[in-house]
């Protein structure tokens, strides 16, 4: 698979399928996914950053590298102390595949640990992929294995790891995020809803690749799932700069606590659950809690209402999903939210 990221810092186990799919506008996407077509079965066409949103996105760099780099140190720490020997890192893609490599690269740093690095697929409602797996677990002890991601929300990539994952006996189904805003008791660097600057772009942070396909008559039954190769966005790629922002900010020296948070009683999916009940939303899968989810619904689908703590109306975290909102039209509400700060809410197409 093609990416602007480097071969020493992942290696990608994904299909090229580029120029096979046309991607689709997020409108006529999002009444196909309503009426039954898998959202995996289509590619959205990606959105170009108006210059507004880039002067955002340069400032939240420059204000949560530090937090962001803090996190990771926090959840590299744990993962050594709960390995405790040899670590491959298997990133989902594509939000996961940048905190892969940056966690690759600081377990270098401190522990002088060269952790091979992988990223793969996996689809809620699909599965991980299991040429992907195999393809590892022919190369690795399963014991080995660590899947990374970005952020949790209310945890159905999880549920969906987990559920996959006891088909391999061995392979753990921890998942190690840089955030866990949905306390669900993820290996992670945090459980605030902090702002992670990867979350802000699409392909142009995440080595200019889509995200992951999966439709049988692009992908066999031997296929890696599928990706493409943006290859045209080249000159907007910023995928190192904000690798090589966030790992200046590492300090190998600061300390942390390295005990694993606990699972509270309420968690994200309880609040959101409660969030489908006060706006009559039928199907939870529409509602997509915290800063990256939210980002997300802005980025790529079509939102209905963005939803904000009132705590947290003036926070520069917000400002990305803020500027977002503003181009789109979407109205932002107050909301008593308690695991987030933010939350977008998907637009019933039956209703558009």
């Amino acid at each position: 698979m093609k990416s602007s990221f480097r071969d020493d810092d992942v290696i990608l186990l994904l299909k090229d399928i580029t120029g096979l799919v046309e991607p689709q506008e997020a409108k006529e996407r999002e009444c196909l996914i309503q009426q039954g077509k898998h959202y995996s079965e289509m590619l959205p066409v990606e959105y170009v950053p108006t210059e507004p949103y880039m002067r955002i996105y340069e400032n939240a760099l420059s204000c949560f590298a530090k937090p962001t780099a803090e996190a990771i140190e926090v959840l590299a720490d744990r993962i050594m102390a709960e390995k405790a020997g040899d670590v491959v890192l298997v990133s989902l893609a594509r939000a996961g595949t940048p905190i892969g490599v940056l966690l690759k690269r600081y377990l270098r740093l401190k522990f002088h640990l060269n952790a091979p690095h992988y990223s793969i697929s996996i689809i809620r409602g699909r599965g991980i992929d299991q040429n992907a797996m195999q393809y590892l677990l022919d190369r690795y002890p399963p014991k080995d294995l660590l899947f990374v991601d970005g952020w949790i929300g209310k945890g159905a990539i999880w549920t969906q790891l987990k559920q996959d994952v006891a088909l391999y006996p061995g392979v753990s189904a921890d998942l190690a995020v840089v955030a866990d805003p949905a306390k669900i008791g993820a290996l992670c660097g945090t459980t605030e809803d902090i702002l992670i600057p990867s979350s802000c772009l699409n392909c142009t942070v995440t080595g200019l690749i889509s995200r992951t396909f999966l439709r049988e008559d692009v992908i066999g039954k031997d296929d890696f799932h599928g990706a493409v190769y943006y290859g045209e966005l080249a000159e907007s790629d910023l995928t190192y700069p904000f690798i090589e922002e966030i790992e200046r900010n590492f300090d190998l020296k600061r300390e942390h606590d390295i005990s694993r948070p606990t699972a509270q009683k309420l968690t994200g999916l309880q609040e959101v659950e409660k969030i489908a009940k006060d706006f009559d939303v039928g199907d939870i899968n529409l509602i997509k809690p915290g800063i990256g989810e939210t980002t997300r619904v802005l980025l790529r689908r079509v939102p209905w209402k963005i939803l904000v703590a009132e705590q947290y109306e003036n926070d520069p975290s917000l400002f990305p999903i803020l500027q977002l909102a503003k181009e789109k039209n979407v109205p932002v509400a107050y909301y008593p939210l308690m695991h987030y700060k933010t939350c977008g809410i998907i637009k019933k197409m039956a209703d558009a």
